[in-house]
């Protein structure tokens, strides 16, 4: 049998090998713990750095616009205006009309990956010596306070989309106009500057004359004019191309490239002259190629033809929203077709493609037979006029038809005509 002293020094052993070896994991935990603690402390310098960078990449951005701003002029009219420089745009205040005569700025392609929010911290401009617009002017007045200079395209940047919440940069714009075909041309631009990579200048207003009515609110401080129509005039000077439009302050109801217009037609109907600067001016304030302007989603897409130039009786893709459950005649450009083998059916969409097509017709397997050519072939980019019923096929203004004398081609001839 083991003595007990013995035993005793065996215990006092394994005490000691318990004791040592909770020694060296603390200590190896202890020192563990030095190396997250100088990793953790190098990864907040670096963020720190890191920020601090971020803050003069933004600073020599908006200098950099201010630059590129300058550099192709500001816009020149004969109203008596007070020009602002902002970090982010440039805007010429008209006080006779208490909004900005134009607001000129550049949307940049960091857009894409701009996460900062909207604040809706609206203000008075403190730069306007006559003073601005205020929230009293727009309290319960109908009106929208509607953003000339897009917050969303200052996303990038803290500063540029605090600017943007300025009242000289606001103007009435009722909310079928602002909250729809408004914020869709907005968003197009945006579409074309991350599409391509480049960045574009743009400028925009409303077209301001003495006759315009004033808003009329309770407790106003200022005698706001509410615009009849806005412009907005883009330039893509790295692609020497600009493009215009004109929209009512009230429902747009045609698709926005059907606004689209040359710069040079909104400098007519505005006074203004956009881009005084710039090489080949009358090149590109001449010229409109709508389609280069769309995404490559909608490339491919025409603008409807205008109503007034055809017959008695017909109508255009778009105008077919609003006759449905009757027969009509509706004209427009086979923009894109499908034959579909599994059910044999031919499906054509006029002016705008699938997925986001206006108007659409089908022709069923049973009715091929009642046609001397291939539709989906023959009809594919010509100008045709379809007579039939419309029905609504999940929101889509339809009409099926059965037989080739229910569509008509329009040739150069047939439009001459019209």
């Amino acid at each position: 049998m083991e003595s007990l002293s013995n035993m005793h020094f065996n215990l006092r052993y394994i005490i000691l090998l318990i004791v040592a070896s909770t020694s060296i994991s603390s200590f190896s935990q202890t020192e563990t713990e030095k190396e997250i603690t100088f990793i953790s402390t190098k990864i907040d310098s670096i963020d720190i750095q890191r920020d601090k960078l971020l803050v003069q990449l933004e600073e020599l951005k908006l200098n950099k616009i201010q630059d590129d701003l300058s550099a192709v002029g500001n816009p020149i009219c004969s109203e008596e205006i007070e020009i602002i420089y902002h970090k982010a745009m440039i805007l010429g205040y008209n006080e006779n009309h208490e909004q900005a005569q134009w607001v000129s700025h550049i949307v940049l392609p960091d857009v894409e990956k701009g996460n900062v929010s909207r604040t809706n911290n609206f203000r008075k401009d403190e730069l306007v010596t006559s003073g601005t617009a205020s929230k009293a002017d727009y309290w319960y007045s109908g009106y929208d306070r509607g953003h000339l200079a897009p917050s969303a395209d200052f996303r990038w940047s803290k500063t540029a989309l605090s600017e943007s919440y300025f009242y000289s940069n606001m103007a009435p714009q009722l909310p079928e106009l602002n909250r729809e075909k408004w914020a869709e041309l907005e968003n197009a631009i945006r579409e074309y500057v991350i599409e391509n990579k480049i960045q574009v200048y743009v400028v925009t207003g409303g077209i301001l004359n003495d006759s315009l009515p004033r808003m009329q609110n309770k407790g106003r401080e200022n005698e706001v004019s509410i615009p009849g129509f806005f412009y907005k005039v883009i330039l893509d000077n790295y692609n020497h191309r600009g493009i215009g439009f004109v929209m009512p302050n009230g429902n747009c109801n045609y698709p926005i490239m059907s606004y689209a217009i040359s710069i040079d037609s909104v400098e007519t109907l505005t006074g203004i002259n956009f881009f005084s600067k710039i090489k080949d001016e009358d090149l590109t304030e001449q010229k409109v190629d709508i389609d280069i302007w769309q995404s490559g989603t909608k490339k491919g897409d025409v603008t409807p033809l205008n109503p007034t130039t055809l017959e008695k009786g017909m109508i255009n893709s778009v105008q077919a929203q609003y006759n449905i459950g009757t027969k009509s005649t509706v004209c427009g450009t086979v923009v894109s077709t499908k034959y579909s083998e599994k059910s044999g059916a031919t499906f054509l969409n006029l002016d705008k493609k699938f997925p986001n097509q206006i108007f659409s017709v089908t022709i069923w397997k049973d009715n091929r037979a009642n046609f001397s050519y291939i539709p989906e072939v023959e009809l594919k980019h010509r100008k045709v006029c379809i007579t039939g019923n419309i029905t609504n096929n999940k929101g889509t203004p339809t009409m099926n038809i059965s037989n080739e004398k229910s569509i008509k081609i329009i040739t150069e001839e047939n439009e001459g005509n019209q």
